[in-house]
């Protein structure tokens, strides 16, 4: 009988002999278990979430918490991976129940209430929901202080259910949920003084702290949770939960866990202020090195010399073998991938790197729009080469959606950001980006760029029977932290 002739007929299944049914249906018959499967298909299909505690795309490599432990798995299993992005965990849910994907990882919790046809992994990563406010406008550290305080959390979600069972102690406990916002949006209205707490994992605020100077952890409400991956259990799934198991000891075992959780949440150096006496003292220790060949190689590609020495501070303090955690290396921190289209063989040679760093920001200000003049064409560049030139090209979408100038370094700045919020970055072609960050790093290149300037002119020219300091521009003297865009 055809499945289109049965359908009438299966809303009159007991759920069980519906799901077994379907179960026939899809080929689960064949006799293999879920490792077995895997192996046998030879991928590891998985479900994700779009953000910065699970997977997105930077400088045109896939990254992420989430993202980085799936693929070792799958390296684990000697099987490819093939990601498919969701947006919630509902989606993400339903996809293991249709047999769409072998595993869901998208920061979930172990203690989601439980969903027909699937079941969770082993807990790899343990988490709280921490009450967050900013300092110097509210301030908590027991469940008390929070009472007659505007709160507000997403609806329906863990922090929501974590504040009901906390208000059975303290029934004046009152808060607002919010059905069209994230855990960044909360974030933002708290930076901006609109809401006194909100309630957000431990790991989403660690990995979003450095954003967000201003903001502190209170206390934690509830109990902790492990954060683990929902498989599909159309299968059997004994062995491929002993498998994870054994996968999540290693890493363990190892410290490649605790590495990648430093990596993903620890402290971002990006975030840091900017120090000019370290600057200043390094460009007179480092610099008188590498000027030399930062001027011939700047000439090579038209390009200021001080701006391509800016960038090479901002990517490396002017270190030919800088390593970050992902891999990038050299004085301009080249991907692999970078390098190789740039023609660059040795990417700790410290000529070759600025040579391929100065042709790809070059080529990256080549695909800029024409109507792009300077020298926002250059602060453009700059963006892309940090965040990705599609990254970039979304936010120009944004800006002109919100009906300002896409071609002004100023209005596309202030959009920049909102890549890191879903309701943008799930209607966007190149997805989730950590968008505050090109903003600091064009400012920070920008900066370092005035003070080298300023430098050279001060050493060239006669100088009046003053101080150095004094004839620089008031936004350039010490104490300076950033320089006004």
């Amino acid at each position: 009988m055809a499945f289109r002739a049965l359908k009438p007929l299966l809303g009159l299944l007991p759920l069980s002999l519906l799901a077994l049914f379907i179960s026939q249906m899809d080929g689960c018959d064949d006799g293999r278990n879920a490792l077995e499967h895997i192996q046998h298909q030879g991928v590891l299909r998985v479900i994700t979430r779009n953000g910065p505690t699970t997977y997105y795309e930077n400088r045109g490599q896939a990254t992420g918490f989430e993202y980085t432990l799936v693929k070792r798995f799958a390296d684990h299993l000697g099987v490819d991976l093939e990601i498919s992005v969701v947006y919630n965990l509902e989606d993400a849910f339903d996809a293991l129940k249709r047999g769409k994907a072998d595993l869901a990882a998208a920061g979930i919790t172990a203690t989601e209430d439980s969903q027909p046809l699937m079941t969770y992994g082993p807990g790899y990563m343990t988490v709280k929901k921490f009450v967050i406010y900013r300092r110097g406008q509210a301030y908590a550290e027991e469940p008390a202080d929070l009472i007659g305080r505007k709160i507000r959390v997403i609806a329906d979600s863990s922090q929501s259910t974590a504040l009901a069972r906390l208000q059975v102690e303290h029934p004046e406990l009152q808060w607002e949920e919010v059905k069209d916002l994230e855990f960044y949006d909360l974030l933002e209205q708290l930076e901006n003084g609109e809401i006194d707490f909100t309630v957000v994992d431990s790991n989403q605020f660690m990995a979003n702290r450095g954003f967000y100077a201003q903001l502190r952890v209170g206390f934690s409400i509830g109990e902790p949770a492990d954060l683990a991956w929902a498989v599909s259990t159309r299968r059997s799934t004994d062995t491929l939960l002993q498998s994870m198991g054994g996968f999540f000891d290693e890493l363990r075992d190892s410290g490649s866990m605790a590495n990648l959780i430093e990596r993903f949440y620890g402290h971002s150096e990006d975030m840091n202020q900017i120090n000019s006496q370290t600057f200043m003292e390094n460009m007179q220790r480092l610099l008188p090195e590498y000027k030399a060949m930062i001027e011939e190689v700047a000439l090579e590609f038209d390009i200021d010399w001080r701006l391509l020495a800016a960038i090479s501070y901002q990517e490396s303090h002017w270190d030919p073998e800088a390593r970050s955690p992902t891999g990038v290396r050299g004085m301009m921190m080249l991907t692999r991938a970078t390098a190789k289209e740039m023609g660059v063989s040795n990417r700790i040679d410290a000529r070759q790197s600025l040579r391929g760093g100065a042709r790809y920001l070059n080529l990256l200000k080549e695909r800029l729009h024409e109507d792009i003049l300077e020298p926002d064409r250059s602060w453009f560049a700059l963006a892309a080469y940090n965040v990705g030139y599609g990254h970039l090209l979304d936010a120009r979408q944004i800006t002109r959606e919100l009906g300002g100038d896409p071609n002004l370094w100023a209005h596309v700045k202030e959009n920049l950001p909102k890549l890191r919020q879903e309701k943008w970055y799930s209607k966007l072609r190149y997805g989730y980006a950590r968008g505050d960050e090109p903003v600091l790093y064009v400012q920070n290149v920008r900066h370092y760029h005035a003070l080298i300037s300023w430098s050279e002119m001060a050493r060239v020219r006669q100088p009046p029977p003053k101080t150095v300091e004094e004839y620089l521009p008031e936004a350039l003297r010490a104490p300076l932290l950033f320089m006004s865009l």
